[in-house]
């Protein structure tokens, strides 16, 4: 039951995203909307996979925790697709000239490349051997929401929220490693 519930959840933007642009039909721009959709949806979603690993102790989550970062990396990947596809229309040399002149494209493709790390090895036997590397998931977050406000061309309460965030997670991690050392 709690597997539906997060699937339900975790499919809501992707829902949301279709009823605007197939049967409203009311996005002016449905390029930037679907970047705007499935960027925020990975971001979010990543960061409440964050969030689990940090409440274990509270509340007990962590068995879904690789499941939604997947469907975070699945957001991700569908925020690629639409650059690759319906932005750059398969053209690879404007792909590259557009990832070099513009560095919120590379932070961007960077986060990626880390998330597409941590998908491919998330399942049991690969995390086991790569455990270590998944806390890269924070500099991805922190890429990500560089990559977000370089590509506004400006600062707005909701990027705001995000910094706030990801310095309170990250002062909350560093709390967690401090009390986890000083108990060896």
């Amino acid at each position: 039951m709690k597997r539906f519930f997060i699937y339900s959840i975790a499919f809501l933007p992707i829902v949301y995203l279709l009823i605007r642009l197939f049967i409203l039909d009311n996005v002016n721009d449905p390029i930037k909307y679907i970047y705007t959709i499935t960027g925020a949806s990975a971001t979010i979603i990543l960061f409440i996979s964050i969030i689990i690993s940090m409440i274990k102790n509270k509340i007990n989550l962590i068995k879904y925790r690789k499941e939604i970062g997947l469907f975070g990396f699945f957001y991700a990947f569908l925020h690629l697709i639409n650059f690759i596809i319906l932005d750059a229309s398969f053209d690879f040399e404007f792909i590259i000239k557009e990832t070099l002149d513009k560095p919120f494209i590379y932070l961007g493709m960077i986060a990626f490349f880390i998330l597409l790390f941590m998908a491919f090895s998330s399942s049991k036997q690969l995390f086991r051997k790569y455990n270590n590397y998944h806390k890269f998931i924070y500099i991805s977050l922190v890429l990500i929401t560089i990559h977000w406000i370089m590509a506004q061309k400006s600062v707005n309460i909701n990027q705001f929220i995000y910094i706030g965030i990801i310095l309170i997670i990250g002062y909350y991690k560093l709390l967690q490693q401090i009390i986890k050392n000083s108990k060896i």
